[in-house]
């Protein structure tokens, strides 16, 4: 990993998990790697100078394709049906930035079957605030990844809203070519 990109995670990781005294351990986050978004994008305005996307762009889809990849290597066998329900009866969850560990536990905890699966990730203990929390912000973050619940900045975490089916009749058959115009 990059010294630049290494440095913004352990300093993000220092102000934002353990921002009063009374949090002793640092954990690193995935919204830590996020916060790394200008040491990645001024790599890549470099190298794809000409990329139409643009570089912040491209380094979050980098950023959510690598969490997927991750949350598919420890999750295959499990069903996550409780948690995207939570979400789908209206469950929003917004994490500030500047929120305590225990904060962040207690919130993520509020998700029914959450942290039950945290073990998944190598967190021994659920009491462990700090590394529960991240692990818990890893589920949601690969979910996400997948397309089984929404994120944005603004809202944070909520139910994904589900594609609407085509409003035409079904007697109608195939979809016609709009017709031309005569003068």
């Amino acid at each position: 990993m990059p010294t630049t990109l290494n440095s913004a995670i352990v300093c993000r990781g220092a102000a934002c998990c353990a921002p009063t005294w009374l949090d002793l351990s640092v954990v690193a986050r995935v919204a830590d790697v996020y916060a790394a978004l200008p040491a990645i994008t001024g790599k890549l305005e470099l190298e794809y100078e000409g990329e139409l996307k643009g570089a912040d762009t491209i380094a979050r889809e980098l950023i959510r394709t690598a969490v997927g990849r991750v949350f598919s290597k420890h999750f295959t066998d499990i069903n996550f049906q409780p948690v995207i329900q939570w979400f789908e009866l209206g469950g929003e969850l917004k994490l500030p930035d500047l929120a305590t560990t225990n904060e962040r536990h207690h919130q993520l905890s509020k998700i029914q079957g959450l942290m039950e699966h945290i073990g998944k990730l190598g967190v021994q203990d659920r009491k462990d605030a700090g590394a529960a929390a991240a692990a818990a912000e890893m589920i949601l973050e690969g979910l996400w990844a997948h397309r089984r619940i929404g994120r944005s900045e603004e809202r944070g975490y909520y139910a994904e809203k589900p594609k609407q089916p085509d409003q035409r009749d079904s007697r109608e058959g195939p979809p016609r070519p709009p017709r031309r115009q005569f003068n």
